[in-house]
Parts: C-alpha cells; structure tokens; sequence
C-alpha cells in the first residue's frame, strides 16, 4: 500500500493531506488525513486493491450510502468517499482515543462498570443500525472506539449488509466471505 500512497495523495489534492499511516488491516489501510474544505483531521480508509476490485465501484458506494444514512451517537459515521487514482475511499471523524483492542492489551480486563457501559453503548448501536436494516459483519474490539470522553463508538459499518428488500439488492455476493473470521459467526462463516 506504501507504493500507492503517492499517486492517492495526488489523486486526493486540494481535498486531503494524508499526514500518516494509522492501521492497516485485512481490508484497508487507514490514514490520518487533513479536510482541507472544512480544516478538520479525518480518518481516511482505502480498501485494499483486491477488496476493491471485487466490490467495484457501485456497490462500494451503495455499501457507503447505506452507512452514510446511520447518524447514532454511538456510531462513526461516514463523512465523505469516492475513488482516487484507482483506489475506493472513505472517511470518518478522526477519533482521539483507543480502540477498545488497545485497552484490552494494556489493562487485560477492564472493570465491570466499564465493561458493561461499553457494551450497552455498543449494543445500542447495533440495534439502530438493525432497526434500519443493516448488520454490521465485522464487530470486534478493533472496530470498537473507545473516545477520550469516554464514549463508545463502533466504527466500520463498510462492510455492512442490508438486511431488508430496501433497494432490492444484497450488498455482498453469495459465497464472498466478509469479515474478521475469528469473529464470524459460524453461520456467516459458512
């Protein structure tokens, strides 16, 4: 991905600076960039080549615009996407914080009362998102933000399916697994 940094970087100017690599995972790597329209840092997230190739461009931006449409207080939501230099994109608010991954490396287990707040909030989020017919295919604790204030965010609705007739299209092919496969659940994984 280091190699495709220079032509995203030029395909995204006069939009966005990327300023440094944050992670990287199975299916994007994702950049602290700068908004230039509105002087804000976002997190900017490339899928990789390959995930993008499958997805193609359509139904990369039906899979945006259906997680553009979820605004929970425990939900990042998408700000912007398109494609740069060959390379589907999106961005999210910047989170000053952890993942909650982070902090189950660092504390090994977290108290109860925290334990217990950050799953009812997270929770909450998945049933809006539900409720609005979408499931989220990847929840983990990387996918988890745990915000400086102490709020929970889920992050990642990317992948996300629609669960309901909606635009009469399901948003993955049958047979495509999508996911984190230690957190699928068996039937997913099927």
């Amino acid at each position: 991905m280091t190699d495709l940094r220079a032509p995203l970087q030029d395909g995204l100017a006069g939009r966005y600076v990327l300023e440094r690599e944050l992670g990287r995972g199975g299916m994007a790597t994702v950049f602290l960039a700068q908004d230039l329209k509105h002087d804000r840092p976002v997190a900017l997230k490339v899928l990789h080549p390959e995930l993008a190739a499958t997805l193609g461009p359509e139904r990369f931006q039906r899979e945006i615009r259906l997680a553009a449409r979820l605004q929970h207080p425990h939900i990042l939501t998408v700000l912007d996407s398109g494609e740069a230099a060959g390379q589907l994109w999106f961005t999210m608010p910047y989170v000053e914080g952890e993942s909650l991954r982070d902090r189950l490396r660092r504390e090994r287990q977290l108290p109860l009362d925290d334990a217990l707040r950050i799953t009812i909030e997270a929770a909450r989020a998945l049933d809006y998102a539900h409720t609005h017919g979408v499931v989220h295919r990847d929840i983990k604790p990387e996918n988890i933000l745990l915000t400086a204030d102490g709020s929970t965010l889920v992050a990642d609705f990317g992948i996300a399916r629609a669960l309901g007739p909606g635009d009469g299209a399901q948003l993955t092919e049958t047979g495509m697994a999508v996911g984190t496969p230690a957190y699928m659940s068996p039937e997913q994984a099927a």
